[in-house]
């Protein structure tokens, strides 16, 4: 939780101020001074705690040391809209033993929130437990949606086609894009959020917050989502779905063939 509001307090000091920005993959990708503060903060914060455990970072990669344990950091979720000075922006931590979360914590530094989950132990809104609903069904939820720059067209077209679906099934569409979306399904807020384009250190902190609340996150064709803490994870792709079990369901028969 410290290294959480750390690596908050350093976004808020360069939020809604000019930013450079640089691109990465693609035009959809980009980092910010405030990204590498934040990393940079949040990775010597575990280091100096935690010598001996592997860190995972959006920023500075894999320092692999053959440990049980993993830190999986991003210091700064939803890079865009922090760059457009749009609060939808955090910090997300998880840790992993092997290769399961089992720690996950999320702060939103705009708001002051902040959410921790232990496996097996709930989730938490500043320290009040999270239960999401299990009741609500398609139709009268808000669902997320999110995708990012692909050359792959077939993929693009398919998720076009789900978003058209959301549309006709759902009560309406609403997207941030960000760590913002997962957790209003965590507090009940949104039904679900599909988002096509995840790595590890988008989604392994929030799958936990949201499964610990009584939610699922799997990935598109309805599979539990399974991470493997190797040189190659930071480069793997997560299309995932997240909400009620009820309503992850359904979206999964129309989206499985993707």
């Amino acid at each position: 939780m410290e290294a959480l509001r750390t690596g908050g307090k350093i976004l808020l000091e360069y939020f809604d101020k000019p930013v450079k920005t640089h691109h990465k993959e693609s035009q959809s990708n980009i980092v910010t001074e405030a990204d590498m503060k934040s990393d940079s903060m949040i990775v010597s914060f575990i280091a100096d705690r935690f010598p001996e455990h592997n860190i995972i970072s959006e920023e500075s990669g894999f320092n692999n040391k053959m440990s049980r344990y993993t830190w999986v950091i991003d210091p700064l979720d939803g890079t865009s809209n922090f760059a457009a000075s749009i609060p939808w922006f955090g910090v997300l931590i998880s840790l992993f033993e092997g290769n399961i979360p089992v720690l996950g914590g999320a702060f939103l530094p705009s708001f002051n929130v902040l959410y921790f989950a232990e496996r097996g132990k709930g989730s938490l809104r500043n320290g009040k437990t999270l239960i999401l609903d299990a009741n609500k069904d398609l139709k009268n939820s808000l669902i997320a949606f999110s995708v990012d720059y692909t050359e792959d067209e077939a993929f693009l077209n398919k998720g076009i086609s789900i978003y058209k679906h959301i549309i006709k099934n759902a009560r309406n569409i609403r997207s941030t894009n960000s760590l913002i979306d997962f957790i209003c399904v965590a507090e009940g807020k949104f039904g679900g959020c599909i988002n096509l384009y995840t790595r590890i250190w988008d989604i392994s902190a929030l799958e936990l917050i949201i499964s610990e609340a009584g939610g699922v996150m799997l990935d598109i064709v309805g599979n539990e989502i399974k991470y493997s803490i190797d040189n190659d994870i930071i480069n793997r792709n997560f299309s995932v779905i997240s909400g009620s079990k009820k309503i992850v369901e359904s979206l999964i028969r129309f989206s499985g063939g993707l």
